[in-house]
């Protein structure tokens, strides 16, 4: 079935402000991606990458977003990303921009991906660490930075209603 091949675009939000990803929506974050490949690509590369287009998870505390797609317009997506610049909640803005850090065929690979990614940073971190203190802060935090099974479940019932 090459219609339902999907792509999951992993992605981090970077930002200057603390503020910004405590702010973060999924509904805001998708606007934000559907604006910029309007704004790159158009009205044909807007309707190519919105047939399947959805935020299926956000971590806001981690700034962690993954974004699903049709496999034939991953592309179009991927080279739109760069293009947020800001994203809006509350009738506030918060200049960002999304760091792609891995496409994958299926959620499971982006997970995989996403443990070693922070097994990496974790090691980087902690090598950098001044006291025993700050290492087990680093190291607690690092326990609720993986995508769960139960965390995509919920937010799926959610979002499935109408946006395909």
């Amino acid at each position: 079935h090459a219609a339902l091949s999907r792509r999951y675009v992993l992605c981090e939000v970077v930002s200057e402000d603390p503020r910004c990803r405590q702010c973060i929506e999924d509904r805001a974050l998708g606007l934000a991606v559907r604006d910029a490949i309007a704004r790159v690509h158009g009205d044909y590369g807007l309707a190519c990458c919105s047939i399947s287009f959805t935020v299926k998870y956000l971590n806001a505390y981690t700034g962690t977003v993954l974004l699903r797609c049709r496999k034939d317009s991953y592309r179009l997506l991927c080279s739109a990303l760069p293009f947020v610049r800001s994203l809006e909640s509350r009738a506030q803005r918060y200049p960002c921009f999304l760091n792609t850090l891995h496409v994958g065929g299926t959620i499971r690979t982006c997970q995989k991906f996403l443990i070693q990614y922070n097994t990496t940073q974790l090691l980087r971190l902690l090598q950098n660490c001044t006291n025993e203190e700050e290492r087990q802060c680093i190291q607690k935090s690092l326990l609720s930075c993986s995508l769960t099974e139960e965390q995509s479940q919920s937010g799926d019932e959610e979002e499935d209603d109408g946006t395909e």
